[in-house]
């Protein structure tokens, strides 16, 4: 028997790099799950790879409208909702604050910020239906420290109030058996971070963590899973640190 199973999942930014190593280690442990994106070609890839526990549905995370169809096509395909990983994230343009536009900075906070809110949100009515839920926002290690050298203030800001809305949620909603908890990876190898460093970076960001590699997918992917599952039925309102010791210096 899985680890989640039972468990209807919500994952967004699932198309690829981290969220499709969620989607696929969910159903792996037995979870239905729906995975969002806004990339529609990916999206059908893998909702083919995955077969029928698993259903894609196009996504724009920053649009209410869209949360509230995939709310109820879960509910419709699957019936409600008891895990949301609020995994969708832009990393935006690493300009230094005085630089940064307006419109640059609500783009990164409408994404990594306003769209944890509207997922909530949506989800918790069909979270008290199915007798409680686990809520699992990941963050970033820039939601716990600012990062020398990488500037980005929106980042940063949206980040760190990742952290203020899952303790938030976590002591509202106690009371319903929901869970919130938020995860702050530190150097992942997805297609982000090899969009923005080169081999030689990533070498160098390697010898900058105790544990002396960068993380794979698969180490979200496991901490996600526990916290989703009902091993961690009594952990909420936490911040979950992976980022092999980078912090710890």
């Amino acid at each position: 028997m899985g680890r989640l199973e039972g468990k209807v999942a919500i994952i967004t930014g699932a198309a690829q790099g981290m969220g499709a190593e969620h989607a696929r280690r969910f159903v792996a442990e037995g979870a239905k799950t729906v995975f969002t994106d806004i990339n529609a070609n990916a999206g059908a890839a893998l909702e083919a790879e995955l077969g029928d526990r698993a259903m894609f549905v196009r996504h724009d995370v920053g649009s209410e409208a869209d949360w509230a169809a995939v709310i109820k096509a879960t509910h419709e395909r699957f019936g409600p909702a008891n895990v949301l990983i609020n995994n969708a994230g832009i990393l935006g343009p690493g300009a230094k604050t005085a630089d940064l536009s307006l419109s640059d900075y609500e783009k990164v906070c409408q994404i990594n910020q306003t769209a944890i809110f509207l997922g909530t949100k949506h989800v918790i009515p069909s979270m008290i239906e199915a007798g409680g839920g686990s809520i699992v926002n990941i963050s970033s290690i820039s939601g716990i420290v600012a990062i020398y050298g990488t500037p980005n203030v929106a980042y940063a800001a949206s980040k760190f109030a990742v952290r203020g809305i899952t303790k938030q949620v976590a002591i509202e909603y106690g009371e319903h058996n929901i869970r919130a908890n938020s995860v702050h990876p530190g150097y992942i190898r997805t297609p982000m971070m090899t969009a923005a460093l080169d081999d030689e970076q990533i070498k160098v960001a390697s010898g900058s963590v105790p544990i002396k590699r960068v993380g794979e997918v698969e180490d979200v992917s496991n901490l996600a899973v526990f916290l989703a599952s009902d091993e961690s039925g009594f952990i909420t309102g936490s911040e979950y640190i992976i980022d092999g010791g980078l912090t710890a210096l």
